[in-house]
């Protein structure tokens, strides 16, 4: 009998996957019309138990808000089924009769979902019904300060799953979390797709495993105040998304860029919605607590309200301080509110003009937000279709708030709880990941055009030792080149 701990994980997973790759093998044979109906059974159980697993989560990481949670449970449950219910994802998707082309959806096989401690609930509801709406079965590995809230959802998720029809371990979750049994899911033969959500060394982990994988890289967003836009809705908006779960969406702003011109009326307004502006000693305090000794971001801080970190360091801040800022005075590692801060802080920075702030914005998604998103705030579209045109990110959040803009709640992009940073940003993708993300398509064309076949009838008229090699040679040569053509 196996005692040791990464054994006994490694073997764990060896069963989770066989399981899992027998009950896909029968779930593929499932029509769309079966799979739609599981899909529908399975997000309304999750959006039933949205509340309770939100606080389950809360209170085991510590992070966000639970009442926050709750929304973006719904998101990955009612208002991702309402967006994806009706796509084609298994059998004939397309036909193109003019073409002579058709379109076969099939699954991928089975897929490993890798869960981050920041949003594990939603993330976990998200990923299972992708999964099962594009015919695959999915093996949770979750993060080890979440196993409880994700374990459970995964058994909600489970069983209104089976009680409609799913084959058995269709849908699973490890147990014996080790770093060795989650390498072995992600390296499993059997094992077709990652889908990694979470830090950038378990993302590259997932990338060199030698198995396709679709990973979302950090998420440094500049929030641009232009001197066209309405400053205190724009000021409203970006708090509304900073303080949205304390900042775990990795879509989340870290950092306001402005124009000098502008510069004491957004003061003002940050300040009067609730911001204040770290100086001396307290600013001393909080950089103290904010960061690792290697300069990355330290998990005391993540998730937490601008009161807690405070209280976390021992300073004190006016009553109903919602955002706690830096002016920051540049970019890079030693400047540590230019970098993501997945909380109640926000870096502050102040340029001439919108040109100088287009660098900025460059700079500071270089500092760790490559292919991510930004957020801007302007009424000059001219302004906002040079920054379409030229950041490197892969979604532009217009006079929203970036962080539910970005996975779906107040845009048409597509609900998802995983954001693809395109090449740039290290993914394979640049999509709110979706379930069409999750499927091989087979195209079936049909012949329009025959290769001519003139000179044939002299060569079958030959006996093939009187043929001359230079004759062969010309035709195969004549043939080649129409091909080219």
């Amino acid at each position: 009998m196996l005692s040791d701990k990464d054994l006994i994980s490694i073997q764990e997973v060896r069963n989770l996957v066989g399981k899992a790759k027998e009950a896909q093998r029968k779930f593929s044979s499932f029509d769309q019309e079966k799979i739609d109906e599981i899909v529908k059974a399975v997000a309304k159980a999750a959006s039933k138990e949205a509340e309770s697993l939100a606080k389950f989560a809360k209170k085991e990481t510590g992070f966000g808000k639970w009442e926050d949670k709750v929304v973006k449970n719904k998101l990955a449950s009612d208002k991702l089924y309402e967006y994806i219910k009706d796509m084609k994802t298994i059998g004939v998707l397309n036909e193109d009769s003019e073409k002579k082309i058709v379109e076969i959806g099939t699954p991928v096989g089975v897929i490993a979902g890798l869960i981050p401690s920041t949003n594990p609930t939603s993330t976990t509801i998200y990923k299972a019904l992708i999964a099962l709406k594009s015919g695959n079965a999915i093996v949770f590995s979750p993060h080890p300060s979440a196993v409880g809230c994700i374990s459970k959802t995964v058994e909600i998720l489970n069983r209104a799953a089976i009680s409609n029809g799913t084959p058995h371990g269709l849908i699973s979750c490890m147990e014996h979390l080790t770093i060795e049994g989650t390498d072995e899911l992600m390296k499993h033969d059997d094992v077709s797709l990652i889908l990694a959500t979470g830090g950038s060394a378990m993302v590259k982990a997932a990338y060199s495993s030698g198995t396709p994988a679709l990973g979302v890289g950090p998420g440094n967003v500049p929030a641009y105040i232009e001197r066209s836009a309405d400053i205190g809705l724009a000021v409203k908006r970006i708090f509304a998304s900073k303080t949205f779960d304390n900042g775990t969406i990795c879509a989340s702003e870290q950092s306001i860029v402005t124009e000098r011109i502008i510069e004491d009326k957004v003061k003002e307004e940050i300040k009067r919605q609730g911001g204040y502006f770290l100086e001396g000693e307290k600013l001393a305090k909080v950089v103290k607590v904010m960061e690792r000794p290697n300069g990355g971001m330290s998990p005391k801080i993540v998730g937490k309200s601008a009161e807690e970190i405070a209280d976390m360091v021992g300073i004190e801040i006016p009553k109903g301080t919602r955002i706690l800022l830096c002016e920051e005075k540049g970019v890079g590692k030693e400047y540590p509110f230019s970098k993501e801060k997945l909380t109640g802080l926000l870096g502050f920075y102040v340029v001439e003009d919108w040109e100088k702030a287009c660098e900025l914005c460059f700079k500071l998604l270089e500092n760790g937000g490559l292919g991510h998103s930004l957020s801007i705030h302007s009424n000059d579209e001219n302004i906002i279709r040079e920054f379409g045109l030229k950041k490197p990110v892969s979604r532009i959040l217009v006079n929203t708030p970036s962080s539910q803009g970005a996975v779906g709640i107040t845009t048409n992009l597509a609900p998802s709880l995983t954001l693809g940073c395109g090449a740039i940003g290290g993914s394979a993708s640049s999509d709110n990941i979706t379930p069409m993300n999750l499927i091989n398509i087979r195209r079936m064309a049909y012949g329009v055009e025959d290769v001519e076949m003139k000179d044939s009838e002299e060569c079958n008229s030959r006996n093939l030792e009187d043929i001359d090699i230079d004759v062969i040679t010309k035709l195969v040569m004549e043939q080649i080149q129409k091909i080219n053509k």
